[in-house]
């Protein structure tokens, strides 16, 4: 029986970061679906259809990896994919009390889906795609933060946002 896991998140936009957990991730599971949510309380920069064609060709490589749009809760999403495992990245200690409680509300609704966490290379632990943004915004050398398919949509889009 193959080992199956859901790596959920936004990904606006995917990072380096992102593709190292997903590549982690698939050491572990024989197959890891990225699961792309759209939350209709967040304010996305890019749509769900530009994440999930940025996600698809940034993990390309990665063998094992599905990409999935999602909406409603990822426990529904879990068992829906026949999976009771759920992956969630640990950047800096920031990032822990967040995801424990979410891992905790997610056990209460589904007792039988787990969270597993695993650690970015400490070359991504500082990375979040909110700062990226911000980078980006300030027109800075984002190269090293983003494979070249994001670097380009994401200056794109930078551009078009300052000029309105």
């Amino acid at each position: 029986m193959a080992r199956v896991a859901v790596y959920p998140g936004s990904f606006d936009p995917v990072t380096y970061g992102h593709l190292d957990v997903m590549e982690r991730a698939v050491r572990i599971f024989d197959r890891v679906i990225v699961a792309v949510a759209n939350n209709a309380s967040k304010n996305y920069l890019f749509s769900m259809e530009e994440r999930l064609s940025l996600v698809r060709e940034a993990a390309r490589g990665i063998k094992g990896v599905s990409v999935v749009p999602f909406e409603g809760l990822v426990t529904d999403l879990a068992k829906k994919k026949g999976t009771n495992v759920l992956i969630r990245g640990l950047r800096m200690t920031s990032d822990f009390e967040y995801e424990f409680q979410m891992a905790l509300t997610n056990r209460r609704l589904a007792e039988k889906v787990e969270t597993v966490f695993l650690m970015p290379s400490e070359r991504f632990s500082f990375l979040s795609a909110t700062l990226l943004k911000e980078v980006a915004r300030l027109d800075a050398d984002i190269s090293s933060f983003v494979p070249k398919c994001v670097e380009k949509r994401l200056k794109e889009r930078m551009k078009r946002c300052a000029s309105k």
